[in-house]
């Protein structure tokens, strides 16, 4: 069964053909900084690797370039969407209408549609792949995974807002929790490493996915009983241009007292905010070069990002009872290795000792970056959301 998947961030999209049950990735690549004057683009199969630098402007303009490479008549690996049987479609907020995978129809879309308030830089672009697909991959299956069904296992102490009842049980304002897909499968990698590899244990362990959007989620036996964020994908971490934890007196201050409208706080917090409100770039690589460069914003930022992470494992450890390994992944988690020395300085009351050394090789593969004696793994895992959509999407079109 040939799969398509198509993972679409806020500024990116990723997207992997692969072949079920086996796994195999016939195709690959992804498109980012989209929405800036220039996007990357790759495509990447056994034969061809295909790399653009073009200017893309939003996700409908990105997926139909997609589509054009997997059916190119010289670096194609189709000749006909009616080859492709199911697109899985990685969704971020599924509220509390959706806790499993499902296949996609009009009444899905609607409810994806009525939740963009809630993940306002994500289900719009979420939304607008579905429609893309739909119409190039006519014959194929629409599925939809969200990323919120991981974090179902967190328990009502920690999901449950201090707000009056009724706001919980009619309106179903809680935690939701996200980026389940990259959390979920990066813990079921560490947990196997660490059982198969390591004497470590694996009960208890913290993942960190940093990327234009970044959190964080305290795992217990294989299931979440804590998330970064909450009811909509823009509190905790700092991010590529999310505010994270903003006291609400900020909010009431702007628009009481400053005279924003809600819109424009709704606007500021999420496309304004982050790492671009701080410095002006959004991308974390523009941030590092102008701090090497003696940037004295981006350096401030960059030190505040890994003071709130910083933050975030004390307080998992405390609720873990205990720390047996952090997990970094995603495209900053994994490929930054300034950010993860800034997390792990001075942490070593948690038993984390970072090796240098370790820390700067660059590998596709799981790795662990901790000194031989540090009492806590700290492990780098690649994360593949794709390959987690298409086993869900392959077990639901099998059951």
């Amino acid at each position: 069964m040939k799969i398509v998947i198509i993972n679409s961030g806020s500024s990116s999209i990723k997207y992997q053909l692969i072949d079920m049950p086996s796994s195999a990735v016939i195709c690959s690549g992804m498109i980012d900084r989209i929405g800036l004057e220039s996007s990357n683009l790759s495509y990447v199969t056994d034969a061809v690797k295909v790399e653009e630098n073009l200017p893309i402007a939003n996700h409908k303009i990105g997926l139909e370039k997609i589509a054009q490479l997997l059916m190119d008549d010289k670096v194609g690996v189709i000749k006909s969407t009616s080859e492709i049987e199911a697109v899985g479609h990685r969704v971020v907020h599924g509220g509390s209408s959706f806790s499993n995978t499902v296949i996609i129809n009009d009444e899905v879309n609607e409810k994806i549609k009525q939740l963009f308030d809630l993940a306002p830089l994500h289900n719009p672009a979420n939304l607008e792949g579905i429609i893309v697909a739909s119409a190039i991959f006519d014959t194929a299956k629409q599925v939809a995974v969200f990323d919120t069904a991981f974090h179902q296992t967190i328990p009502v102490v920690a999901h449950k807002y201090a707000l009056p009842n009724y706001l919980l049980t009619e309106n179903k304002i809680r935690v939701y929790g996200f980026h389940g897909t990259s959390h979920k499968y990066v813990s079921e990698k560490a947990i196997h490493y660490l059982k198969e590899k390591t004497t470590a244990k694996a009960s208890k362990i913290i993942t960190i996915h940093l990327g234009n959007g970044c959190s964080m989620t305290a795992i217990k036996d294989g299931k979440s009983i804590d998330h970064t964020l909450g009811f909509g994908p823009m509190n905790g971490l700092i991010m590529g241009t999310r505010s994270g934890d903003v006291d609400q007196s900020v909010i009431f201050y702007l628009v009481n007292t400053l005279g924003y409208s809600i819109d424009a706080v709704s606007t500021m917090l999420n496309k304004q905010s982050g790492m671009l409100g701080l410095t002006g770039y959004s991308d974390l690589r523009d941030i590092e070069a102008n701090a090497a460069q003696g940037n004295a914003e981006c350096q401030l930022a960059l030190d505040m990002n890994a003071y709130r992470i910083k933050k975030f494992i004390g307080s998992y450890s405390a609720v873990l009872n205990g720390l047996d390994a952090i997990v970094f992944t995603a495209g900053i988690g994994e490929n930054s290795s300034y950010i993860r020395k800034l997390v792990c300085t001075d942490m070593d009351y948690f038993g984390l000792d970072l090796d240098d050394a370790k820390n700067e090789v660059r590998s596709k593969e799981i790795r662990e970056i901790n000194t031989s004696d540090s009492k806590t793994k700290i492990l780098v895992i690649p994360t593949n959301e794709e390959i987690e959509i298409a086993n869900q999407v392959y077990d639901l079109l099998l059951s």
